[in-house]
C-alpha cells in the first residue's frame, strides 16, 4: 500500500453513528484503507466496540460497559454496539484492515483482545494503538503485532518504553505534528501517525510532511487528498 495510509476514525461518524457496523461500511465505501475502532470489555469478559466507558452519549443509558454483560449491552443498544468478533468479521468482508484502540490501561483486558483477534483468525488484518500500558501487554502477548504507540506528551517516549513496545509508528495528536517532530521520529527509525485530522488543508500539510498514517472523521475528504500528487519537502 503506497502513500498515506487513510484511517477512518470510528468509521464514518459524520454520516453514520460511530463505532457501528454501518459506520464501518460507509468508511470502506468512501475508500478507507483501515478503520479505527475502540474496544471496551463487558462484565463477562466480552470485548465490544465502544469509545466511551458508558452508554450515555451514544445510546442514552448512563450505564458503565464494565458493569454490564454483553447481552445487556446488546439489549440496551438494540444490537447497535457490535462485539469485537462481529466487527472484525464485518471489516474482513469489507476488505479493510482494523486499527484497534485500547483506551484502558488494563493488561488483562488487552490480553483478552489479543486472544479474541487470534480466535477470529484476524491477526494479519489488525494493528493496535491506545494506552501505553495496554500496548505493553499486547507486545508481550503477540510478539509480531503491528503497533502504533499513542503518545500525547510533548517530550519523546522513553527509550525503555520504545524497546519494550517496539512500535512501527508513533501515533501523535494533531497538535504535536510539525516538521521537527516528523524528522525526529523518522530519524529514530519510526513512522509518524497523526490523529484526528479533519481539515483538507491540514491533511495536505501532513501528507507533504511524509506523515505515514492520517486518521480522520472525514474519510472521503482524506481519500481525495491522499490520491492527489504528493509534494515532498
Amino acid at each position: 500500500m503506497g502513500g498515506v495510509i487513510t484511517v477512518a476514525h470510528r468509521g464514518d461518524p459524520y454520516r453514520v453513528r460511530e463505532n457501528t457496523l454501518p459506520s464501518f461500511t460507509s468508511a470502506a465505501e468512501a475508500g478507507a484503507d483501515s478503520v479505527e475502532l475502540d474496544v471496551r470489555t463487558t462484565a463477562d469478559g466480552v470485548p465490544v466496540v465502544l469509545h466511551d466507558a458508558t452508554l450515555r452519549r451514544l445510546w442514552g443509558h448512563d450505564a458503565p460497559v464494565a458493569a454490564l454483560s454483553a447481552a445487556e449491552v446488546r439489549r440496551l443498544t438494540g444490537g447497535g454496539v457490535p462485539t469485537l468478533a462481529e466487527a472484525l468479521a464485518h471489516c474482513a468482508d469489507l476488505g479493510v484492515r482494523v486499527l484497534l484502540d485500547l483506551p484502558e490501561r488494563s493488561p488483562e483486558q488487552a490480553r483478552g483482545v489479543v486472544d479474541e483477534v487470534r480466535a477470529t483468525g484476524s491477526t494479519a488484518r489488525v494493528w493496535y494503538c491506545g494506552d501505553p500500558g495496554a500496548l505493553r501487554a499486547v507486545r508481550r502477548a503477540e510478539p509480531d503485532a503491528e503497533i502504533a504507540l499513542t503518545w500525547k506528551r510533548t517530550g519523546a517516549p522513553r527509550p525503555s518504553l520504545l524497546a519494550e513496545v517496539r512500535p512501527r509508528w508513533l501515533n501523535y495528536p494533531l497538535g504535536q505534528v510539525n516538521q521537527a517532530r516528523v524528522r525526529w521520529t523518522q530519524d529514530a527509525g519510526y513512522q509518524v501517525a497523526a490523529w484526528t485530522v479533519d481539515s483538507r488543508r491540514t491533511m495536505r500539510r501532513l501528507r507533504d510532511l511524509d506523515v505515514a498514517v492520517i486518521m480522520t472523521n472525514r474519510i472521503g475528504t482524506l481519500r481525495a487528498v491522499a490520491d492527489e500528487p504528493h509534494r515532498r519537502r
